[in-house]
């Protein structure tokens, strides 16, 4: 409401534009006895002041019942007992409750909030908001503040702590065999697979590169007195290495190699064996909980969830720079894909009735509650001087024109005692 921001109050409730029209509706009925005691003077010898003197006279009756009408509002008039005035003061609980009242019947209750929200549109504004960051600077700083202010409140050890055993409990209730199944027949039915084994390929050559001395030793140590007499195990250690190294070439060089097919039919059955062998998803889970109980596992959840906190404060301290990347590439595209997916849009609207329905429902009882609390503990007077100061110059017109009609019914009146 609008009052809430406007300056502060006078001794007498008002605000200076307040003020100013209550002059004027007392300086109109001060003007109005001024004019009944002229006319009263002169109406001997001038009979026509008679109706000055009727408008006057009514004028000053309509001014003075409205002035009361409209001051027993909010105070007592003269400061006199009278029963009845100081109204919203001395009934400011019971007011309370009518708002809380009124707004939870009107926009609290589940079905009027259902009711309403078929009617918004909300993500074709989210898809606006995201399309379009510029052209809401204001709100994406506002925003941006707000989520950074409750991030940083937030209990940063507890909180990572339930991400990593969110984490932890999900890749725990993953069935690993039958999806790397899946992923692994997919990849060789596109011919995805052809570049690992190439790579399996390379990477065996330069390892026995890499190794053949240790391959020379072992055929040396294992070779007999004959042979390492007469030099043979030099002999048959090259020849083992020379052959090696040409199969490797060859299964390297060419794509239809005899061994590259073996391996081929291996890993197409591995791949059905992960989808359908209880054996085979056995010794897949029980390498994933080997691999799960790694302490290594743990730090490196931990790290993921560090860095994405890192990643999330620095896009809500500077939001200009986590749009203008490819998140916010990423972020505008997101944005278009919503505006122009009809079926999207209506995803997104139908949870976003579901959630403030829900909310509604779950939360509408404290909202009403707040209210009618948060005006119970208002004192009186700050009741009495917030209501005044949102309506105060329309009181003071009431004031004005109770003064004006009231003469204009006096002069009728006037009228009419003078035709009979």
């Amino acid at each position: 409401m609008r009052f809430w921001r406007s300056p502060a109050l006078t001794a007498s409730g008002l605000t200076d534009p307040g003020r100013r029209m209550r002059a004027v509706a007392t300086g109109l009925l001060l003007a109005m006895a001024t004019l009944y005691l002229v006319s009263r003077l002169l109406i001997d010898s001038y009979p026509l002041f008679g109706w000055t003197r009727a408008f006057a006279e009514a004028a000053m009756v309509g001014g003075l019942a409205d002035w009361f009408a409209v001051t027993a509002l909010f105070r007592r008039p003269m400061g006199l007992p009278i029963p009845h005035t100081a109204i919203i003061p001395e009934n400011k609980d019971r007011i309370g409750s009518a708002l809380a009242q009124f707004v939870r019947d009107n926009f609290l209750t589940p079905s009027v909030v259902a009711r309403r929200m078929r009617q918004a549109d909300i993500a074709t504004a989210v898809g606006g908001f995201l399309a379009r960051p510029a052209a809401a600077g204001r709100m994406r700083q506002g925003a941006s503040r707000l989520f950074a202010s409750v991030f940083e409140g937030l209990d940063q050890e507890r909180l990572g702590g339930m991400v990593r055993s969110l984490v932890a409990e999900r890749l725990d209730r993953l069935d690993i065999a039958p999806l790397v199944g899946r992923g692994l027949q997919a990849a060789i039915a596109e011919d995805r697979h052809v570049p690992l084994l190439s790579g399996i390929i390379i990477w065996a050559g330069r390892t026995l590169d890499a190794n053949e001395q240790l391959i020379r030793d072992m055929i040396h140590e294992r070779a007999n007195a004959l042979l390492r007499l007469t030099g043979l195990d030099e002999t048959i250690a090259n020849a083992i290495l020379k052959g090696l190294q040409k199969m490797l070439a060859d299964m390297a060089a060419d794509p239809h190699h005899q061994l590259r097919a073996k391996g081929e039919e291996a890993l197409a059955q591995l791949a059905h064996d992960l989808q359908h062998d209880p054996a085979t998803r056995a010794k897949a889970e029980a390498f994933k909980q080997s691999i799960l109980a790694n302490p290594a596992i743990s730090q490196w959840i931990d790290s993921i969830w560090e860095q994405g906190r890192r990643a999330l404060l620095a896009a809500a301290h500077d939001p200009d720079a986590a749009v203008a990347g490819r998140m916010g590439d990423m972020l505008r595209q997101l944005g278009l894909a919503i505006g122009s997916n009809g079926s999207l849009k209506s995803a997104i609207n139908r949870f976003a009735r579901r959630a403030v329905v829900g909310l509604a429902a779950s939360y509408g009882d404290g909202i009403v509650r707040l209210i009618s609390d948060t005006v119970a503990g208002w004192d009186a007077r700050t009741v009495s001087g917030r209501i005044e100061q949102a309506v105060g110059r329309d009181l003071q017109f009431i004031r004005i024109n109770g003064t004006l009609v009231g003469g204009l019914v006096g002069l009728a009146l006037h009228a009419i005692d003078r035709l009979l």
